[in-house]
């Protein structure tokens, strides 16, 4: 262990034999486990805590936004479960350039997939939970009649908005500010158009069976009264991100057609450990092809503490990250683009690895495929747009936040990770009769046909959204992953190299100091890029930071405690034995378990 790394941990690393759980926020953290402690298994508890999610940390997700999830049965097969809307019908490349518009706007709703969070929940609920649906969102109706404590960074995302919401978006005025007063932190917010909401869809569940109750309150979702809200509020003219007024295109046709899928994994075998990611349409696979990239290293190459490890691991997300921007989305099919994850592809991308910072764009090449150049817009540190972006770490270094990151192991060995987000509070107009707003995924499309990530009417976004499981010798162990954007596969990098290679315990790895690229396309508005950008926490220490810029990186140095939000659960198969860590950043995320 480096010496950078070896400081005392935050939090012990839990281990015990009944139940584990692990998210962003304490709260949630406790609904999953006391689900778990009422008899419900991983499932019910991930799926109740999701709920708790959208009032507990309503600035960072919502109802009207969109999860990827990683689900794992006990003595079963890994599957991903894609809760990503695509872009409504009428989203068309044509449309948004009639609109004067080269890209699409961060925030209002010409940004909002269809929203996908709420019915990727319930199909978890009725393919894999045992409990009712009325029992499993008796929390966060809770939640949501009599508040919780506002959190700091809550606070002070309401006191940005809170021109903005007054001056164009005077519903989200109403709901978020008290008496026309920006709420302080640990003032208690409830939200009680998002109780009476969800009293409604349960009150269309009916008296039938445990499933045809939850497909019940799907259905309403999709085709009833949230629906026509949804449709009605994106159809009125409102203020977005680059400072025009436009009306949305979503309607209630596209939320009644959409299906939530279960797909099976994209994986890759590293040191022993099975890593299963969702597919190219999400930014997944960049973790399998970093993983494939520095297989071909050894040693010092590989330990994030040490300016040559740094500078390897920088260099080959740098070469990942290039070839998502350039190949990965629906337009190509998984099956052609399995390539990027051979050792003979990845021996070449490591060859490229030199021992400068490179500030090329680099992606490979792919037989009857098209690399796709994006723009390559250089980072404006005074970039800036109301409600634009995920509120994640921008690449000066500054924290604006994060998306929300769950995980659960139960008695009986099932596993989930899950990663929900989009629809938080800044996205968009609050719709006042449902108490939360639509959100921004369609912003990391482009407004070009020759990208494999174009703006397309029935598509999904390329999503960052990235949980992750691991197997070993086809048994599921691990379930982590942890919000940021762009940075969700490189800080979970970071933690896999630490346990799998450098033999850390996980609250160790996730404690260890953080780094990650911006030399890639970013994701969200402005699409920045910085072809040597690398932002450090300042734990990393003085001589690695030193020798990364005498390499060539232009590096950023952040605060001591700013980078990664990462979470784990994991189960021993030999012992039975369950273990969770979680991230002590923010002062927020918990694990929790006995």
């Amino acid at each position: 262990m480096t010496a950078t790394d070896a400081a005392p941990l935050t939090r012990p690393d839990l281990v015990g034999s009944f139940g584990m759980t692990a998210s962003t926020h304490w709260v949630s953290t406790a609904v999953a486990q006391s689900v778990l402690e009422r008899g419900g298994n991983a499932f019910d508890a991930v799926v109740a805590a999701g709920f708790v999610m959208h009032v507990v940390e309503p600035h960072l997700n919502g109802p009207g936004g969109d999860l990827v999830a990683l689900l794992a049965p006990a003595g079963g097969d890994v599957r991903v479960v894609s809760g990503q809307g695509p872009a409504p019908r009428r989203a068309t490349i044509e449309h948004y350039r009639s609109l004067g518009l080269d890209s699409v706007p961060g925030s209002g709703a010409l940004a909002a997939a269809v929203p996908g969070a709420v019915e990727a929940w319930l199909w978890m609920l009725r393919e894999h939970g045992t409990w009712d649906v009325a029992d499993v969102l008796e929390y966060a109706v809770h939640y949501a009649d009599v508040g919780q404590p506002l959190a700091p960074q809550a606070s002070a995302v309401i006191e940005t908005m809170a021109p903005h919401f007054v001056e164009h978006w005077p519903t989200s005025a109403d709901q978020w500010l008290t008496g026309g007063r920006v709420p302080a932190p640990g003032d208690v917010v409830a939200i009680p158009a998002y109780a009476a909401t969800l009293r409604r869809l349960l009150a269309a569940a009916g008296r039938g069976d445990r499933a045809s109750r939850i497909e019940a309150v799907g259905r309403e979702w999709r085709t009833g009264f949230v629906a026509h809200a949804v449709e009605s509020a994106a159809a009125q003219t409102q203020r977005h991100s680059n400072g025009h007024d436009y009306a949305g295109v979503i309607d209630a046709a596209d939320l009644a057609a959409l299906e939530i899928r279960a797909e099976v994994p994209q994986t890759f075998d590293f040191r022993g450990a099975t890593v299963c990611k969702a597919a190219f349409w999400s930014q997944g696979p960049v973790l399998l092809q970093a993983l494939a990239i520095l297989d071909n290293f050894d040693g010092p190459d590989l330990d994030p503490g040490t300016e040559r490890g740094a500078h390897t691991i920088i260099e080959a997300l740098k070469l990942a990250m290039a070839d998502r921007d350039a190949f990965y989305g629906e337009a190509y099919a998984a099956a052609d683009l399995r390539r990027l994850l051979t050792p003979e592809y990845a021996k070449t991308r490591a060859a490229l690895i030199a021992e400068e910072a490179s500030a090329e764009w680099r992606p490979g090449v792919l037989e009857h495929l098209a690399a796709y150049t994006p723009p390559l817009h250089t980072a404006d540190p005074a970039a800036s747009g109301i409600g634009t972006g995920e509120p994640t770490v921008r690449t000066t270094g500054e924290t604006r936040g994060d998306t929300v990151h769950l995980d659960v192991v139960d008695r009986w060995g099932n596993m989930v990770s899950a990663t929900p987000s989009g629809g938080w509070l800044q996205s968009n107009p609050t719709i006042p009769e449902l108490g939360f707003c639509l959100g921004t995924r369609l912003q990391m499309t482009w407004l070009d046909e020759r990208s494999p990530a174009a703006l397309m009417p029935g598509r999904r976004p390329r999503t960052t959204l990235s949980p992750t499981i691991l197997r070993h010798g086809g048994t599921t162990t691990t379930a982590l992953g942890s919000p940021g954007g762009d940075q969700q596969d490189q800080w979970q990098l970071l933690y896999l190299l630490r346990t799998i290679v450098g033999g850390r315990t996980p609250q160790e790895a996730i404690d260890a100091p953080m780094f990650h690229t911006t030399a890639a396309t970013q994701s969200f508005w402005p699409r920045e890029w910085t072809p040597r950008g690398v932002v450090v926490e300042q734990r990393l220490g003085p001589d690695v930071i030193a020798g990364l810029r005498r390499r060539g990186h232009e590096v950023t140095v952040s605060g001591p405690w700013s980078l990664g939000r990462l979470s784990t659960v994991a189960r021993d198969p030999r012992t039975g034995l369950v273990s969770a860590a979680a991230n002590p950043r923010g002062e927020q995320g918990y694990a929790a378990g006995r």
